[in-house]
């Protein structure tokens, strides 16, 4: 999706879709409430506002042997039932999805990995290192679970130097308990929670 070369902020934000993904969908092995409705508001906002974007990339899971990520009795803190197991249609996005990212990184082959920086392109290419030679200063993040691995990506986004913007209604979360606990650590690391009408709202990360 080409960038039309916006004056302000907006010319150095990347979007990054987080783990939608069939089996975090409605019908899934892991299926998160609000899944298949998230990916179709991303699939209308990412058209509505592709042009303001300089890079939009996507992440998921794409497990083959993840250690004791997967168990048959679960305690859902560190270890969960089977899901996004690579070459299955869970791995796949939902037909809600109804868009094409530039590229994709498939993280926690061989272990669990919650943070989408953790993952690599058909390229090898790491996400922070395609969002550094596209000139992205800021980000904008949604996608499955707001309470997982939104929280994770968005995280590792800050840690890294990026200005980071959390599209929470489009971003279902697993608990409202966790969700909670989620926003307000994102808080705490300087990650603005907010909702899309707000999403330009804010100017940050221009350069």
């Amino acid at each position: 999706m080409p960038h039309v070369g916006l004056e302000g902020p907006s010319s150095h934000t990347a979007f990054v879709i987080v783990d939608v993904q069939n089996d975090f969908c409605e019908g899934g092995s892991l299926a998160v409430a609000g899944g298949r409705a998230a990916a179709a508001e991303i699939t209308g906002w990412i058209k509505e506002n592709s042009g303001r974007y300089v890079a939009i990339g996507a992440t998921r899971d794409s497990h083959v042997e993840p250690k004791g990520h997967f168990s048959d009795h679960p305690d859902f803190v560190d270890s969960w039932p089977a899901h996004c197991v690579a070459g299955t249609v869970g791995e796949l996005p939902p037909a809600e999805l109804g868009i094409q990212p530039e590229s994709v990184f498939s993280k926690g082959a061989f272990e669990a990995a919650y943070s989408g920086f953790q993952g690599r392109n058909h390229n090898g290419q790491c996400l922070l290192r395609w969002l550094q030679d596209a000139g992205v200063t800021s980000l904008h993040i949604a996608g499955i679970a707001f309470d997982h691995c939104v929280l994770h990506t968005a995280l590792d986004g800050a840690a890294t130097g990026f200005s980071v913007t959390v599209l929470s209604d489009m971003s279902p979360g697993v608990s409202p308990t966790t969700s909670a606990a989620a926003a307000r650590e994102m808080a705490a690391n300087d990650i603005w929670v907010t909702t899309r009408d707000q999403a330009w709202s804010r100017c940050r990360g221009a350069g």
